[in-house]
């Protein structure tokens, strides 16, 4: 008689959103892994149709609390695109600086409060905030710095006010600017300082070889701007992206999955890394080489210890940018412009991987069309992928402990459900 066993896991806890996982063995060969994506459907494309181009960034916002920042400049990016903009140097610079503070926040939540209690089998954060009290102080001046560089510039911390088609309403004031110079090196220093820990957690002994994918710059550690490239040959402008990959939608699911020549695909920080290493700031790059792993790497578990190496690297070249505005007297915020019909397509590397917006426009800068595609909904089928090879080694574990792995090796890709489904 076959023997079967079967893996259920009605909630993944600790991640953005709903999610579950059902995986079945015959004969201790897996025969199906899958992720199940249980949020509901946002319908934002939909929203957006019919409405004037300046509505697009500030709905796109609301698609993620936790990553609203993206979608708000990759739209103004794409509709810039659309309608034959081209932002100022300052204007760009401003939003480096938004995204460098997006980076920090949502990093610094990831990595400590959903992933670090999984090293420490915790089911709760009350124990682990008990346990490391220094450590949670760190995290969470951290995460108050990244919410400072984007409120700064922003308006707020969540659902940015000052941002535009064009540039901003209004810019930061100088003060301000100086009060985060000022913090940079003390947030520097406690950045380093976690990824003390960091660095020496154990690590599931993992790997499988993928295509990872990302945004690319002979000038710097790309997360605004660049062409996007993968570890196996792929090399495309973002306004190709369409013809590069292809999203599917199975029946039933509310999710459009993404494949390159039907083949899944890696974003994130691991990938960042695996692509860009060599454009890290110098003290992200020493702390990665402490880490003693090299490059390329396949293990999707340090995709966690990448997030806490980006939080340094954008922590580091926030000081550069910040100094570049105080040098710079600050102009105008905005420049005046008429709508003009056209298609423009934008990617931003999002804390969990490539974002990309596409709208067209009419005359009168109504929109005709838009696609959004996500970073999770890039890698849902690498990581049932990375679950398939994963299961076989977690054999001799008990039911409870086995889901627990699952769980974890979930939990370190980021997934942010609500993006999948907008």
């Amino acid at each position: 008689m076959p023997k079967i066993t079967r893996i259920k896991i009605d909630h993944i806890d600790k991640i953005e959103g709903h999610a579950g996982f059902v995986g079945k063995l015959l004969n201790g060969k897996v025969k199906e892994a899958k992720y199940e994506v249980k949020q509901g459907i946002r319908l934002i494309e939909a929203i957006l149709r019919g409405r004037p181009y300046e509505d697009a960034p500030i709905i796109t916002a609301r698609i993620c609390g936790i990553c609203p920042v993206v979608h708000n400049l990759c739209a103004i990016k794409a509709l810039e695109k659309a309608i034959k903009i081209k932002p100022s140097p300052q204007t760009i610079t401003l939003r480096k600086i938004m995204m460098l503070g997006q980076l920090i926040q949502s990093h610094s939540l990831h990595v400590y409060f959903l992933c670090l209690s999984d090293f420490f089998k915790y089911k709760s954060d009350l124990k682990l905030i008990k346990r490391f009290p220094r450590t949670t102080k760190r995290i969470f001046k951290i995460r108050d710095f990244g919410n400072k560089l984007i409120a700064s510039i922003g308006g707020r911390s969540i659902h940015p006010l000052t941002t535009e088609v064009g540039g901003f309403k209004k810019l930061p004031k100088v003060e301000d600017i100086r009060t985060l110079l000022d913090e940079q090196p003390k947030i520097l220093k406690e950045a380093l300082a976690v990824a003390n820990i960091f660095a020496f957690l154990l690590y599931p002994k993992f790997e499988r070889k993928t295509e990872f994918v990302a945004l690319t710059s002979t000038k710097e550690y790309a997360i605004y701007d660049g062409k996007v490239v993968s570890s196996n040959g792929l090399e495309f402008l973002p306004e190709e992206v369409t013809e590069k990959i292809q999203e599917i939608q199975y029946p039933s699911e509310p999710v459009k999955r993404v494949l390159h020549d039907d083949m899944p695909i890696m974003p994130g920080a691991l990938a960042r890394l695996n692509i860009n290493y060599k454009k890290l700031n110098p003290k992200a790059k020493k702390a990665w080489n402490k880490f003693g792993v090299k490059l390329p790497t396949y293990n999707s578990f340090y995709n966690i210890y990448a997030q806490v190496v980006e939080i340094i690297n954008c922590v580091e070249e926030s000081k550069k940018l910040l100094r570049k505005l105080i040098k710079r007297k600050l102009r105008s915020p905005w420049q005046k412009f008429k709508p003009k019909a056209g298609r423009g397509i934008a990617a931003i590397e999002a804390p969990r991987g490539t974002l990309y917006h596409d709208y067209t426009v009419d005359k009168k800068g109504i929109i005709k069309h838009a696609n959004i595609i996500t970073p999770t909904a890039q890698f849902i089928c690498n990581l049932e992928e990375d679950i398939k090879e994963f299961i076989p080694d977690l054999r001799k574990l008990k039911p409870e402990a086995r889901r627990q792995k699952i769980r974890m090796l979930i939990r370190a890709y980021d997934p942010c459900m609500t993006c999948s489904v907008h």
